[in-house]
């Protein structure tokens, strides 16, 4: 149970004042987290923007070093806000923030994703709609000035993610034959008529026109600016993945461990794959999976009514077993996105659970069918236990965690970590007995472990081990390729992921080594507990940490 509500200290109000500070600069955060009077508003990613961005974090950090903690939980909240702010603060520094452009999430996918979370129930609700479509072409405007200034300074994303970013923002904008998301975003108001039905659509419109121009401004100033090698090298690499795991990675050591955990899961494969298909090898195996009746959902409607029931039934047989749930965390949603290319993530319940958290599949232009065998795991993963019983929990969590924490902190490593644990304990628990939910695992297991090898190879230029890959040196090719043996998905699925990698060093490796020290932490509670150990309290002094930086996690993991 949660320890009593004790009054706020020095350092829980300046956490208060720190969030509403920060969902003021960044309107978008305010959307996503539910703090309210910013919905119609934009982040100013212009120079001048950025540079107050940092000042307000480096005043908070500045702020919090001389605040004394007064018990454990403010140690904590100490701990976590000097690492994170600290983190940011030093990728601001650096000049790489006023360069964030890639074709998973950067700023420009914001001007996407924050339509998809605002209230869409009332007219006065498509108002505020309709005001921040009209502020968007100024935003976007500031945004590529912030880009082209960051590139004088020697600071640009790589060529190839300006030309994916292009092309994203001519698919938010519609091409010919083929509406974009604006369009089809406000398509969902057929109630609304009248001026406002006019003012959405010349919304619409000037949205539409400042994302093509958006992306002719990308291709006219900044590409010619912009690197074509897509290595972004040790020093920028090590500054990312700080932000991305909390901890300073002995990334040789992370790249060798990487190789052989993902022969570890290659030979448990093998093994899965010979219960379903004896003989006859993995991908004979997917195949007789993908071949399943029992195993695919046709439709989207039924995709969702999948989703939605997988997660119901998840959360209904964790709960007061190996959890405890609070009652408002029990509702997580299933949804499909109305664009594609987006892949599949979740986004987090509002303060007051109105908004509930949400788990999102984006399917390929054209497909409305799936196997399930590919995505229980998934929904383990982004649902419960994943992230939206971490999330969901964090933000409950009043009574230990202070409004910062349960609202703005996040590391990747922290959260990834602990939903591809979650995955990992499914299958412990027994939910993935199934031969062909366990391939499933096993599948998204290797993916996870290739992106460690494949991150830090890329971007560090370091040695591929002899006969691992079709190269002894990393580069596009020999990437893909890599891929092609590793991750089973559509070409243009693993291409994706391939640029993902690329754009954003540091993210993808944060899943398994967040994974390896929330099992080595474990084990150890487990070691020092003995016969004590009990599951269910471990994972809620886990939960109840909140969000952390891998080491400090490890630090406090280690008092339990």
């Amino acid at each position: 149970m949660t320890e009593p509500v004790r009054p706020p200290s020095p350092l829980d109000l300046l956490a208060d004042r720190f969030v509403d500070a920060y969902a003021a600069d960044d309107p978008t955060v305010a959307t996503g987290i539910g703090v309210p009077g910013h919905d119609d508003e934009w982040p100013d990613l212009t120079p001048e923007g950025r540079t107050g961005t940092a000042d307000l974090l480096r005043r908070t950090v500045a702020e919090v070093e001389r605040i004394e903690p007064v018990d454990r939980r403010d140690d904590v909240a100490r701990s976590a806000m000097l690492e994170r702010l600290g983190a940011e603060l030093a990728l601001h520094d650096a000049g790489w923030t006023q360069a964030a452009l890639n074709n998973v999430q950067s700023p420009l996918q914001e001007f996407r994703i924050s339509f998809e979370l605002m209230r869409t129930e009332t007219e006065q609700d498509w108002a505020t709609v309709a005001r921040r479509l009209q502020h968007l072409p100024q935003a976007l405007d500031g945004y590529a000035t912030g880009l082209i200034v960051a590139a004088s300074r020697g600071r640009a994303p790589a060529a190839r993610q300006v030309r994916l970013g292009a092309q994203i923002a001519r698919r938010y904008g519609g091409r010919t034959g083929r509406p974009g998301f604006y369009t089809g975003f406000v398509r969902e108001a057929p109630s609304v008529e009248g001026a406002l039905r006019v003012d959405l659509e010349r919304a619409v419109e000037g949205a539409n026109a400042a994302m093509h121009d958006f992306a002719a401004r990308l291709e006219r100033e900044l590409l010619p600016s912009a690197p074509e090698p897509d290595g972004v090298g040790r020093e920028r690499y090590a500054l990312e993945s700080r932000l991305f795991t909390g901890v300073d990675l002995d990334l040789e050591e992370t790249y060798a461990w990487g190789w052989a955990e993902l022969a570890r899961v290659v030979a448990e494969k093998r093994a899965v794959a010979e219960q379903i298909a004896p003989g006859k090898g993995i991908a004979e195996a997917m195949a007789v999976l993908d071949a399943d009746p029992a195993r695919q959902v046709r439709g989207r409607e039924a995709l969702q009514a999948w989703l939605q029931d997988t997660a119901d039934r998840a959360t209904a047989a964790l709960d007061g077993v190996h959890f405890d749930i609070p009652d408002p965390v029990k509702q997580v949603e299933g949804r499909l996105t109305p664009t594609s290319g987006e892949g599949v993530y979740y986004t987090g319940p509002t303060e007051d659970f109105s908004r509930p958290g949400r788990m999102w599949w984006s399917l390929p232009d054209g497909v409305t069918d799936m196997t399930t065998w590919r995505e229980t795991t998934t929904v383990f993963h982004e649902g419960v236990p994943g992230h939206h019983l971490q999330v969901g929990q964090t933000v409950y969590n009043a009574a230990l965690l202070n409004r910062w924490q349960r609202l703005l902190c996040w590391c990747s490593g922290h959260g990834e970590g602990w939903a591809l644990y979650s995955e990992r304990l499914m299958g412990e628990l027994g939910f993935l007995d199934d031969p062909g939910d366990r391939l499933g695992m096993l599948d998204a297991q290797e993916l996870r472990a290739a992106r460690v090898v494949l991150d830090i190879g890329v971007h560090l230029d370091l040695p591929i081990p002899p006969g691992r890959a079709a190269g002894d040196r990393w580069t596009y090719d020999v990437a893909l390729a890599f891929l092609r043996t590793h991750v089973d998905m559509e070409d243009a699925m693993r291409v994706d992921e391939l640029h993902r990698y690329l754009g954003w060093p540091g993210q993808a490796p944060s899943y398994k080594v967040g994974e390896r020290v929330f099992l080595t932490c474990r084990t150890q509670a487990e070691q020092r507990a003995g016969a004590d150990f009990d599951l269910k309290a471990w994972h809620r002094a886990v939960l109840d940490l909140g969000p952390l930086g891998l080491g400090p996690l490890a630090a406090e993991l280690a008092r339990f």
